[in-house]
């Protein structure tokens, strides 16, 4: 007898795009009738899906997808991605990046300096290496020797400028409505809100499926803001920021790491998907579950999921209004408002 499994792995190499079947959760979902697709965390994702669809209407890899896709974002001015984003307290810019293809490969860089692209490196680090993830001096030897140049030690003016204003009072505490933040790009700390009311992009995120039905995510990030020297958030961590079964989904997070890691988020995400729920419920649940965690903190913090599951399904959820998620595919380029425990 043909088990639901099987069906399905047919259904993905023939294209078979006409028979419904049941979830596991009584839904009923029909195939994914426009694949590929590209989402992407926060409006920078936009620009950043745009790199990853020249792979992917070409009938490229969903794994170059998402690699060349934050790239785009690492090469932009910005607070919180790539070496133009805030330092640490001790005035120096840090990154971490991680990628994961659809055979549960990985690989990831933390604390890594003065590299452009720290999500090529996590790549290299996944292909060349008999190792996941490879930090600080080492993952920088590491890049030199694959031919990364080491770039400027200097801070971008946008960062030197809120490195100093920061300076002034060393205030270090990654809640919301702080006075001090006046203009976007200059939030002394990531996930913060700003005075409108929208959230600081601490994060790109992304996940595609390409025109064979694979999956894969990246994720890339200079991290909290004037953090302590040597902090990692949830980033470069596989099954924390970023987490890939092909059989099931994909997930990636965005905002508080400390909070992601504490609950394995995109993993458990996708867990939450291997039981049953669509991809906007496995988010949820795993958003509340941090909710209940942290207590009234929790409107101190924003997280958010992003994630698509084998059949092209997307969902996200977050803790508070204001996250958005970029979608690309052939019939549509945009921006998707996502649902929030706190309104």
């Amino acid at each position: 007898m043909l088990n639901r499994k099987r069906f399905l792995q047919i259904a993905s190499l023939t294209g078979v795009s006409s028979v419904f079947f049941n979830s596991l959760n009584g839904q009923k979902i029909k195939p994914m009738l426009n694949n590929p697709v590209v989402i992407s965390t926060w409006d920078q994702g936009i620009a950043a899906n745009k790199g990853a669809w020249e792979v992917l209407k070409n009938g490229g890899s969903a794994l170059d997808a998402v690699e060349k896709g934050v790239m785009v974002t690492e090469s932009e001015p910005n607070c919180c991605v790539g070496l133009q984003a805030n330092p640490d307290r001790d005035g120096f810019v840090t990154l971490d990046a991680s990628i994961m293809d659809h055979q549960y490969n990985c690989g990831s860089v933390g604390f890594l300096e003065r590299i452009k692209h720290p999500i090529s490196v996590a790549r290299r680090v996944m292909e060349k290496t008999p190792h996941v993830m490879l930090v600080g001096q080492g993952a920088q030897q590491f890049a030199v020797a694959e031919g990364f140049p080491l770039e400027p030690e200097v801070l971008s003016g946008e960062a030197r400028k809120a490195y100093d204003d920061w300076l002034k009072n060393s205030h270090y505490e990654p809640q919301i409505n702080r006075e001090n933040i006046q203009n976007k790009g200059h939030g002394p700390f990531a996930p913060a809100k700003y005075d409108d009311g929208s959230w600081n992009h601490d994060t790109i995120g992304m996940l595609a499926m390409d025109v064979k039905g694979n999956l894969s995510g990246s994720c890339t990030t200079s991290g909290m803001g004037f953090k302590i020297r040597g902090r990692l958030g949830d980033s470069p961590i596989i099954g924390a920021g970023l987490y890939v079964d092909n059989e099931v989904g994909a997930c990636v997070a965005t905002g508080q790491g400390e909070d992601i890691i504490r609950v394995a988020g995109s993993h458990s995400v996708v867990e939450m998907m291997r039981q049953g729920h669509n991809p906007e419920t496995a988010c949820r649940k795993i958003i509340e579950r941090i909710v209940k965690i942290k207590g009234a903190d929790a409107k101190k913090i924003q997280v958010a999921f992003i994630a698509i599951n084998k059949q092209g399904v997307i969902g996200t959820f977050a803790i508070h209004k204001g996250f958005s998620y970029a979608l690309k595919n052939k019939a549509t380029e945009k921006l998707v408002n996502a649902k929030s425990i706190f309104r």
